[in-house]
């Protein structure tokens, strides 16, 4: 029983995690896509994928290598959030797996008159009577 167990939870986590990567690898691969990169379906090779993020980001070829660590993979992430039009901090959110759709598919766009100074009028009151 034991051992039946033991290959379900096993097969269970082998499904997750090809889940996870399929979806990771979607998003790697929309984001190449909108960019307009030739190759996006290297985004499903296991390697090929921090070759190509790296790419996207505009990074320097060893960074394939930093991938492999954690912090400069997140700066990775915070760059093609930028490059896609994201708030930046979202790249940290592709710690957490929806982060990366939210990179890839995520519908944000700023509202930059706060910046600006320039401040909406506000509504005017109806008349007394």
């Amino acid at each position: 029983m034991g051992t039946i167990l033991g290959c379900f939870f096993s097969l269970l986590c082998f499904a997750i995690a090809l889940a996870i990567y399929g979806y990771y690898s979607l998003a790697v691969m929309t984001i190449a896509k909108k960019k307009g990169f030739p190759n996006a379906w290297l985004a499903f090779v296991p390697i090929a994928n921090f070759w190509l993020m790296v790419q996207i980001a505009k990074k320097p070829t060893y960074w394939v290598i930093l991938c492999f660590f954690c912090i400069p993979l997140i700066l990775i992430w915070m760059d093609l959030a930028e490059i896609m039009g994201r708030p930046r901090n979202w790249g940290i959110l592709a710690i957490v797996v929806v982060g990366a759709g939210m990179i890839a598919w995520g519908t944000w766009k700023p509202d930059l008159s706060i910046i600006r100074g320039v401040h909406p009028t506000p509504p005017t009151p109806p008349p007394a009577r």
